[in-house]
């Protein structure tokens, strides 16, 4: 796919993978080409699940900042405006995606596993968002997504201290998902991304869209529930899986 980020598929499950040694720092160019990896996956109508993944000892320190430290202001928004639509794409792909975190997620890089539906972290991961400690504060996500997940109370702490959390306090806290053994983490997500490949992917990404409403106004929310919900009823899988509880049986998903 690109120079620092490949995708690697397994059946249904696709894996993007990124692989800017030591640290994978996003510089522009990593950005951009997890903009392209996610777009490809998304449209891919073969890949029914996706799994983001760094690599056995990091998932992504963040920014490049042997790249941001001289920038002006006008500089700056291209840098950023590449990860904010990188994390904004991995976010849009219609399909459930999973964060495999190994080691650290700091950063820009926490904000890319914010952007997943699910955190799946080793346990000797460390996550946060230091900005704050170098004058500067997350401008990919970081403010918006974090509260959304874990409340505004905790991610205000978290900002402003610009401290880590290890794996145990980010699961209590419900900034990851699972904590699983660092040399099984990543089998573990790619084991429970091939049941969501196995389920109704059109109604996953109908649930997507609805519970990303979730933060509008009621009146706003109930009519994109609803938008996401009737189209359903034209669907392979809405018809399989009704049919299946009639009868007393599993259903069979195709994911059309």
């Amino acid at each position: 796919m690109g120079e620092f980020v490949r995708v690697e598929r397994d059946g249904a499950v696709a894996t993007i993978r990124l692989d800017r040694p030591p640290a994978n720092a996003f510089a522009r160019q990593v950005s951009l080409e997890l903009s392209e990896a996610a777009g490809a996956v998304g449209a891919d109508e073969a890949i029914r699940a996706v799994v983001i993944w760094g690599g056995e000892r990091i998932f992504a320190a963040g920014a490049d900042i042997k790249e941001m430290v001289d920038a002006g202001p006008e500089d700056i928004a291209g840098h950023v405006g590449a990860l904010e639509q990188a994390c904004r794409d991995v976010a849009a792909i219609p399909k459930p995606v999973i964060a495999t975190i190994n080691g650290f997620a700091l950063g820009g890089g926490l904000e890319v596993a914010l952007a997943c539906d699910l955190r799946f972290a080793s346990e000797d991961a460390q996550l946060g968002l230091p900005e704050i400690k170098l004058g500067i504060i997350p401008g990919s996500g970081g403010t918006q997504r974090l509260p959304r997940l874990i409340g505004l109370a905790k991610a205000r702490e978290l900002v402003l201290t610009g401290r880590s959390v290890n794996a145990a306090e980010a699961f209590e806290i419900g900034l990851v998902d699972r904590v699983v053994a660092a040399a099984k983490v990543q089998a573990t997500a790619v084991e429970e991304a091939r049941r969501y490949a196995e389920g109704p992917t059109l109604a996953y990404a109908a649930a997507k869209r609805a519970l990303d409403a979730s933060d509008r106004p009621l009146s706003e929310g109930l009519p994109a529930e609803r938008d996401a919900f009737v189209p359903l009823f034209a669907t392979h899988d809405q018809k399989e899986g009704m049919r299946a509880f009639l009868e007393k049986r599993e259903p069979t998903f195709e994911g059309r």
